[in-house]
């Protein structure tokens, strides 16, 4: 039996670094990656010394990954457990840093994507929520919410001509047709986000306004929450040089 959903939360207190932490959330196609991009510029415009980080990014298993989409050998867990130190690695060596030295970090994706897509596969949703346990909260965390016929639409009608073998969630064997599997397993993945999203209390956008109305939006809600917020300035090379040091890992190149 699954437990309550109170009983499956992590990593519920706010962080203590002088930085903040804004995250989007959505499956692809809900235009989550134009908007968190927008803001970054906007942002910059402003002042604020701002660091960009995306999910999947890291070099550390970016190889086993590869091949294992490749050989198309990757069970949920293995995924999952991917996935999870992709993260780890990203949480220390790009997103922490930038916010000890009181930077403003732009995730796109966070802990969040995992517990949507590896529930989805049958991955155990206290076990994954576990695994992320090392996490922090973000200040912000968004997320853009899309009919699932809008984001086929948007993506077959971007530059891509075909979804791929896990983003469509083939290996689930849910049909062996590539577009109808995308839409079963990333319908499902919706289905979990919303459950996510009042859990831990993420702020939903209305992706399928224009552009322009989601981004005044989001900007909003940014400018209400850096209110109090006083950056620091000049200090992150010195302030990361102490964080690699007192860790005992190499400053990324």
């Amino acid at each position: 039996m699954t437990p309550p959903t109170s009983s499956l939360r992590t990593f519920g207190q706010p962080h203590s670094y002088p930085g903040k932490l804004i995250i989007v959330e959505g499956i692809d196609g809900s235009g989550k990656s134009t908007q968190l991009l927008l803001l970054q510029k906007w942002l910059e415009s402003q002042g604020h010394n701002v660091f960009f980080t995306e999910w999947n990014s890291s070099d550390l298993v970016k190889e086993t990954t590869k091949k294992g989409k490749k050989s198309k050998s990757l069970t949920p867990t293995t995924f999952s457990l991917l996935h999870a130190t992709d993260f780890a690695s990203r949480l220390y060596h790009s997103i922490l840093p930038p916010l000890k030295a009181g930077m403003i970090v732009l995730a796109d994706r966070y802990a969040y994507t995992a517990f949507a897509r590896d529930a989805v596969r049958g991955v155990s949703r206290s076990w994954v929520r576990k695994l992320y346990s090392f996490s922090i909260q973000p200040d912000l965390a968004f997320y853009f919410k899309v009919p699932i016929d809008t984001a086929i639409a948007r993506l077959l009608g971007g530059t891509r001509g075909q979804f791929k073998y896990y983003e469509a969630g083939m290996d689930m064997g849910i049909s062996q047709d590539v577009t109808e599997s995308f839409r079963v397993f990333q319908s499902r993945i919706l289905s979990e986000y919303d459950k996510i999203v009042d859990e831990y209390g993420l702020t939903v956008m209305d992706a399928t306004r224009e552009i322009e109305e989601q981004q005044d939006d989001m900007r909003a809600v940014v400018t209400k929450a850096l209110e109090h917020y006083k950056p620091k300035r000049g200090g992150y090379g010195k302030r990361t040089a102490v964080f690699w040091r007192r860790f005992g890992v190499s400053k990324p190149e």
